[in-house]
C-alpha cells in the first residue's frame, strides 16, 4: 500500500511540473506578445510611438514579472513546483493593480485597462485540476477589478467583470469535466489493480490449495484420535485442533477466491439466515461474554440469493463483531426492507473500533487489523455482496464500535 501511494504522489508531483512548465510558457509567451503588439507596434503604425514605458510602474512592471521566472526554477529543483501557480497569480494581481491605479488615479482618464494574459490564467486555470486554485484565479481577477473600480469611482470596469464571469464559468465546466475523467481514470486503475491482486491470490490457491487439504485432513484425524485415547494427558489437543480448522478456514477462503463457486439463485428467507449465522457463533459469542440482539422489522419477504454464500457472509460478520469485542458486549443485528425492494442488514458492535485510516483498506487482499488474521474473509465477503448485486459499507472509529451495513436487492433481475 505504501508503494502504491508513493507511486502515485510520484505522478502527481511529475504531473504538477508538467503543468508548471506548460503555464510559464504560456505566461511570457502571450504576456510579451501582448505588450510588444498592443502597445508597441500598434502605436507605431499610426505615429503616436511608445507611450508604455513612461505610464504606472513603467519599465519595472516587466522587470518584477520577469524577475519571477528564476524564482520559478529554484523552485522547481527544489521539488516545490506546486507554489508558483499561486506565487504568479497573486504577483500579477498585486502588481498590476498598483500599475493601473498608477496610471488612472487622480486623473480625468476614463479607465480602459485589460490584458490577455488575464484570460490565460482564467481559461488555463483548469490544466492543474485544482479546485482551491481555480476558485484563488477567478475570485483574485474579479476582486482586482473591483477595488479599482472602487478606488477610481469609475463604472468601466463592469465590462471586464461581467467578462471574467462568464470565463469563470468556461472554466469550471472544464475543470469539473477534468477532475470527472481523472476519478474515473483512478477508479479503472484500482479495480485492475484489484484484479490483479485477486489473480494473484487465485493462481496460488489453485496450486497449493488442495495440496494443503490432504495433509490437513490427516492431521486433525491424526489428532483427534490422540485425543480421544489419551483424554487426560495433554490439554494441547484442543488447541492443536482449533488451530488446523484455523488453517482449513483459510484454505477455503483462498479456495473461494480462487475458484470463485457458481451462484445458484433461489428463494430464500432472510430470517432462516440470520438464525443459522446466530447459531454457528453463538458458542464464541458466549466464551467472550457477548450478548446477541437481534431485531426484525417484519413480515419480510424471500430474496433471490445464494443462501450458503449469504450464510458465509454473515458468519465473517459477525464473528468480526465478537471478536472485536475481548471483554464482552452487545451485538445489535437490525433487518428491515427499504425502498420497497431492498433489503437492510445492519450488524453493530461495541467494540474497539477502526481508524479512518484503517477503514479505507477493508477488503483489500491480506489488509487486517486483527493481530493473527489474513485479510481474507471480508475480501470474500465484498466478492460475495457484488456478485448479489449489492453492497456493504462500514462505518466505525476508534472506541466507539463499528456498524456494518449490507444492502441486498429482493429480486435478482438477472436470476
Amino acid at each position: 500500500m505504501k508503494d502504491s501511494n508513493s507511486s502515485s504522489t510520484t505522478k502527481m508531483f511529475y504531473e504538477e511540473k508538467k503543468a508548471t512548465k506548460l503555464f510559464l510558457w504560456l505566461f511570457y509567451i502571450f504576456y510579451l506578445a501582448f505588450e510588444l503588439i498592443y502597445y508597441y507596434i500598434f502605436p507605431n503604425l499610426d505615429g503616436r510611438g511608445i507611450t508604455k514605458p513612461q505610464e504606472g510602474l513603467g519599465i519595472w512592471i516587466y522587470i518584477i514579472l520577469l524577475g519571477l521566472l528564476p524564482i520559478a526554477i529554484f523552485l522547481m529543483k527544489k521539488g516545490n513546483p506546486y507554489v508558483i501557480k499561486y506565487l504568479y497569480i497573486y504577483s500579477f494581481i498585486v502588481v498590476d493593480t498598483v500599475h493601473n491605479l498608477l496610471i488612472y488615479y487622480g486623473t480625468e482618464k476614463s479607465f480602459a485597462a485589460g490584458d490577455i494574459i488575464e484570460v490565460v490564467f482564467i481559461l488555463f486555470s483548469p490544466i492543474f485540476v485544482n479546485k482551491k486554485y481555480f476558485w484563488t484565479v477567478s475570485v483574485g481577477m474579479l476582486l482586482k477589478y473591483m477595488i479599482i473600480g472602487l478606488i477610481l469611482l469609475d463604472p468601466q470596469v463592469v465590462a471586464p467583470i461581467v467578462i471574467y464571469i462568464i470565463l469563470s464559468a468556461i472554466a469550471f465546466v472544464i475543470l469539473i469535466r477534468y477532475d470527472s475523467y481523472i476519478l474515473t481514470l483512478t477508479e479503472v486503475h484500482e479495480e485492475l489493480r484489484r484484479k490483479e491482486k485477486l489473480a494473484v491470490i487465485g493462481q496460488m490457491a489453485a496450486a497449493i490449495g488442495h495440496e494443503i487439504r490432504n495433509p490437513l485432513s490427516s492431521l486433525k484425524g491424526f489428532t483427534q484420535l490422540q485425543q480421544e485415547r489419551y483424554p487426560n494427558t495433554n490439554d494441547f489437543y484442543p488447541i492443536m485442533i482449533q488451530e488446523i480448522d484455523r488453517i482449513n478456514s483459510i484454505v477455503n477462503d483462498l479456495m473461494t477466491l480462487g475458484k470463485p463457486k457458481e451462484i445458484k439463485f433461489s428463494k430464500a428467507n432472510i430470517e432462516e439466515i440470520i438464525a443459522y449465522t446466530l447459531s454457528i457463533t453463538q458458542q464464541q459469542a458466549e466464551r467472550q461474554g457477548v450478548s446477541v440482539e437481534t431485531t426484525m422489522a417484519g413480515p419480510l419477504p424471500p430474496i433471490d440469493c445464494d443462501g450458503k454464500q449469504l450464510k458465509q457472509v454473515f458468519i465473517n460478520l459477525i464473528k468480526n463483531a465478537i471478536e472485536s469485542m475481548p471483554d464482552g458486549g452487545k451485538i445489535k443485528v437490525r433487518v428491515k426492507v427499504i425502498e420497497g425492494n431492498k433489503m437492510y442488514i445492519s450488524i453493530k458492535d461495541e467494540g474497539c473500533g477502526i481508524d479512518g485510516e484503517n477503514l479505507l483498506n477493508l477488503g483489500e487482499p491480506f489488509y487486517t487489523t486483527k493481530k493473527d488474521g489474513t485479510g481474507l474473509g471480508l475480501m470474500v465477503t465484498n466478492q460475495i455482496i457484488k456478485d448479489h448485486k449489492g453492497h456493504i459499507t462500514f462505518d466505525s472509529s476508534q472506541l466507539n464500535g463499528t456498524k456494518v451495513t449490507v444492502i441486498l436487492p429482493i429480486f435478482q433481475i438477472n436470476s
